[in-house]
This record gives C-alpha cells, structure tokens and sequence, in this order.
C-alpha cells in the first residue's frame, strides 16, 4: 500500500522531578542536602533514511512519544535522560505543523535529522536551592514539559526521471523493462495506482531513478481521474519522460494527447512545466511503416523524439542511454550537444 499523507501528534518527554534528599552518614547526622536533578526528556526526531518510499508505517497512528526523563535521587546522583525518539522517514518527506499550516522542515536527502518536539528539562533536586541563609531547602522543581505538536507528513518522490503520459500509454511497461519493478500491467485504463520507482541500471555502474506516475487525463490538476494526487511526485524529478501512444487503444490523436498532458502539467505548477522533457512514441511495433510517427514528428515541429516498442524492447537501450546523457547534463557534468 502506498501512502503519501499521515497525521500524527507528537509528545517529547516531560523533564524528570529533582529529589529532595539530605545527607545521611556515620557520623554526620546532619549533613547538607545532597537531591539530584531529574534526567531531561527524550526529543522527537525525524531522519530520512533510504529504504523507506512510503508512509505506511504511520498507518493508524495517532500518537507517538519519547521517553520521560527518571527521578533525581539522594547522594547527588542526577536521574537519567529519557530516551529520544527517531522515527525514520522517506527521502522526500515534508513535515508540517498541522496547527499552523506552516513548513518545517523538507527532508529530500538521506541522512538529514530534524529536531520536531524538545524534550523538557530536568528538575532541579534540593541540592540546586542551598545558601547560606537556607541550608536545608526542602524543595525541588518538577521538571519541565516536553512539547507536543500536531503534525502533518506528505511525501514527495524523489527521482532522477519521471514518466508523464495518458492511462495505457506504456509507462508501466516501460518501467519494467528497464529496471527491476514490477507494476501492475493490464489492457485496461488506471492499471497504476500508485506511483512506483524502479533503479535503471547501466554499464560500467552506472544507474538512475526513474518513477512510473499514474497515467494523467484532461482535468487532473483539478481532481479528474486519478493522476492529480500525484503530480505532486514529478516536482521532484530532474527530467520528464513524456510517452505517447502512438495508437491509442481509445482512438484518440497522440498530438493532443500531448497537448493534454502538457497543460495539466503547466496548470499544476509552472516550474513542473518548465522541467527538461524528453518524448518517448511508444508502441512503434504497431506503425510498421512509420507513417503516424512522420506525422507525429511533424506536428511537433521536429524536435527529438524517441521511438521504441516497449513490448519487443526495440528502442529501449537508445532511449536510456540518452536519458543518463541529459541527466548528465542537467547535473552539469556534460556540456549539451
């Protein structure tokens, strides 16, 4: 199951109580106070790590919390700090304080930490309030709270490629042919219904992200069908694979279909529309005398685009091959052609 949103509350710990103590000895029946402080409450702790893709382990949770902080005791002996939670995330994770609506902070690397909730201090024992005006105090504090706070998770799927396109264009077949993920594959519209990331692995170690989006129609960035809860997803990507079908199984025209998708695109966000693009015509074993990809090409003003056959593989080593280059490119690790 895949899971992009979670709320949950979260509570630091409460500092732990100082003790009130006096010394007792042989021989000194009346020493001085000897009360330890109470140990400091456990923070709350967000790391993103890299084997995690989903928030699913937030499913159903309502409340997690950290440790308290132990009692101070006698002999000057300081209780122990509770202990802190860390609670692991997905690269790409963005936590909001559900209160306030406000970003705090944008986890997209792994190995970043972020401290959410403080634990509360220690209380001080009565060691803390001897003078010499009052030298058998006979308090101590309670320690502080640890702070609380409703928070809100949403992921963002952080790729090199994202592929973009119409339901049953041949994202998912795709995918799976150029790395070890294993969509769902069907005939039928919306077959992927959760974005799915793949590692497309080349020569000489070589190798890149690339996530299968849930096919978009016209109307997504407004809620029609179901590729508008995951535009969210390709704001993340370097580079944008845009497949066409080059005989859509609905008789629709390939050219508007890319006009369609653009505008979705470019409606949800105009850095998303803005991103580098390369277009991929899939099912080419169907156009066996090339003349829908001539026309095709022509409409699109002769830009560069991609032929393959994502059932046969033909086309597939060339199309990857130039993705890895314009990532390069993008990273700026390769001048452009």
């Amino acid at each position: 199951m895949f899971i992009d949103q979670a709320k949950i509350k979260l509570k630091a710990g409460d500092g732990g109580p100082g003790c009130v103590s006096f010394r007792r000895e042989k021989f000194i029946p009346k020493g001085g106070p000897d009360g330890g402080d109470g140990g400091k409450g456990g923070d709350v702790i967000f790391e993103a790590v890299d084997d995690l893709d989903t928030l699913i382990d937030f499913f159903g949770q309502h409340i997690l919390r950290a440790k308290k902080g132990n009692h101070g005791s006698g002999a000057n002996r300081s209780g122990l700090d509770g202990a802190d939670l860390v609670i692991p995330v997905p690269p790409g994770t963005l936590i909001y304080d559900e209160d306030y609506d406000i970003l705090l902070k944008d986890l997209n690397e792994i190995g970043m930490r972020v401290v959410i909730c403080k634990g509360g201090r220690g209380g001080k024992g009565n060691k803390f309030y001897a003078t010499s005006t009052n030298q058998a105090p006979r308090m101590a504090q309670r320690g502080e709270p640890g702070q609380e706070r409703n928070i809100r998770l949403e992921l963002k799927l952080i790729a090199d490629v994202g592929l973009v396109g119409m339901p049953n264009a041949g994202k998912s077949t795709l995918v799976s042919r150029c790395s070890a993920a294993r969509p769902k594959i069907a005939d039928y519209p919306f077959t992927t219904l959760e974005p799915v990331l793949g590692i497309v692995e080349l020569s000489d170690y070589r190798r890149f992200v690339m996530a299968d989006i849930p096919g978009l129609i016209e109307g997504a960035s407004k809620g029609a069908g179901l590729g508008h809860d995951f535009l969210k997803h390709i704001e993340r990507t370097r580079l944008i694979v845009h497949i066409l079908d080059i005989f859509p199984i609905d008789g629709s025209d390939p050219l508007a279909n890319y006009h369609i998708v653009r505008q979705e695109l470019a409606a949800h966000s105009q850095e998303l529309a803005s991103k580098p693009e390369i277009i991929v015509v899939n099912k080419m074993d169907l156009d066996q005398d090339r003349s829908r990809f001539k026309k095709l090409y022509k409409s699109l003003g002769q830009r560069k685009i991609w032929p393959i056959s994502a059932v046969s593989g033909d086309g597939i080593k060339e199309v990857v091959e130039a993705l890895w280059d314009e990532l390069r490119v993008i990273k700026g690790k390769k001048k452009p052609d």
